[in-house]
Parts: C-alpha cells; sequence; structure tokens
C-alpha cells in the first residue's frame, strides 16, 4: 500500500529531526514549539525516546498494510495504526499553532502527510 510506504518515509525524515536534536545539534526551532535552539539534557533523552516511538509507529504502519510480518495481531496493529492517526492528526493541529515558523511551515505539512498516511492505512487495511 503506497500510502504506508509515503507516510513511513515522511515519519522517518521527522525522526532524523529528533535524531539530531538529542545529540545536541542546533536544530531546535524545528520541534516543540521552537522554544530551545539547542535542547537541554532533559529534553535530548525526550527526544531520543520519541524516536523509539516513531520507529515504532512506522514498524505498526508497515504491519497494518501487509508490508511486513506481523509482530501484533492484526487486530491489536489496526488499533494501534488508528491512535497513532488521531496522535498525527493532533500533533498536526499544533505544529500549525506553533509560535516557530520553521516548525510551522515544514513540519506541520509533514505531519499532515503522515496523519493522513496512518488514516488511509488503518482504514482501508
Amino acid at each position: 500500500m503506497i500510502a504506508a510506504v509515503i507516510g513511513s518515509v515522511a515519519f522517518f525524515i521527522a525522526s532524523i529531526l529528533y535524531i539530531l536534536l538529542a545529540l545536541g545539534l542546533p536544530y531546535g526551532e524545528f520541534a516543540m514549539g521552537g522554544k530551545y535552539r539547542i535542547m537541554p539534557t532533559s529534553m535530548r533523552y525526550m527526544c531520543a525516546f520519541s524516536v523509539l516511538i516513531q520507529w515504532f509507529a512506522i514498524l505498526i504502519l508497515l504491519q497494518t498494510a501487509g508490508l511486513i510480518p506481523f509482530i501484533f495481531s492484526s487486530g491489536i496493529t489496526k488499533g494501534l495504526c488508528f491512535f497513532f492517526a488521531v496522535y498525527l492528526s493532533i500533533n498536526s493541529v499544533m505544529n500549525a499553532l506553533s509560535k516557530s515558523k520553521k516548525e510551522k511551515y515544514i513540519f506541520t505539512p509533514l505531519s499532515v502527510i503522515t496523519a493522513i498516511c496512518f488514516w488511509v492505512t488503518a482504514v482501508l487495511a
């Protein structure tokens, strides 16, 4: 399913940003409202944990679409796909309301695309 592949790539791109943030690189203007240019240490741990969740979501998306073997039952996987679709829909709104123009104009569209891909995959799978 093409939506799952597009959504996975989009979410993987977002995860790269969070890896860079976790490593202390100065890209904080693209995330979390742009409050920090360089994330404080405690926030870096949150960024690293976020990467794990994003990769788990990618796994769920690909499993729901039947592109990789199931680790969980199809019902659980589909339910988790709906969960991430809702989460990403809320995230899209939050990104659109961000005070950071970089986050608003770059990551809002990426989040919307990813949310749509999760919705399409969850509904059609």
